[in-house]
């Protein structure tokens, strides 16, 4: 499916190669897991962020943002809605480009300061949805 102009979801996910899952379950049934395998098997590469984790998907799991040692491209965010304001802190501190709220995961306020920090911002959306839409 070819691309429309003016599709800023379509442009974040074609330049977005790293994504860091906050929230990665490596329990299969749980939605974090799908969707990271998912996103792995068209390409990107996944770190999960999950302290409870040690390994999910191959891949070693960190406590926090802070703690993975490589450029983020994107913190995709599998949490509930209170515990936002402190993954976007982390986010722009760490200067990373973009956050993914997954559906059901809404904090406005955070959203908006993540935008005057200049990070592109999607919330209330699936990224496999809207990966599997496109591509």
């Amino acid at each position: 499916m070819a691309l429309e102009k003016n599709d800023p979801i379509g442009e974040l996910l074609k330049r977005t190669r790293t994504i860091a899952v906050v929230g990665l379950s490596s329990d299969p049934m749980r939605p974090s897991f799908g969707v990271a395998e998912y996103m792995q098997s068209k390409g990107y590469r996944i770190i999960p962020v999950n302290p409870k984790e040690g390994t999910v998907l191959g891949e070693k799991s960190y406590s926090s943002l802070s703690d993975v040692p490589e450029k983020i491209d994107m913190v995709d965010v599998f949490r509930r809605s209170e515990f936002i304001p402190e993954i976007v802190d982390e986010a722009i501190r760490l200067k990373v480009p973009s956050i993914w709220l997954q559906e059901g995961v809404i904090h406005p306020a955070a959203a908006k300061k993540a935008q005057d920090a200049g990070l592109t911002v999607v919330m209330d959306r699936c990224i496999l949805k809207e990966h599997r839409a496109r591509f």
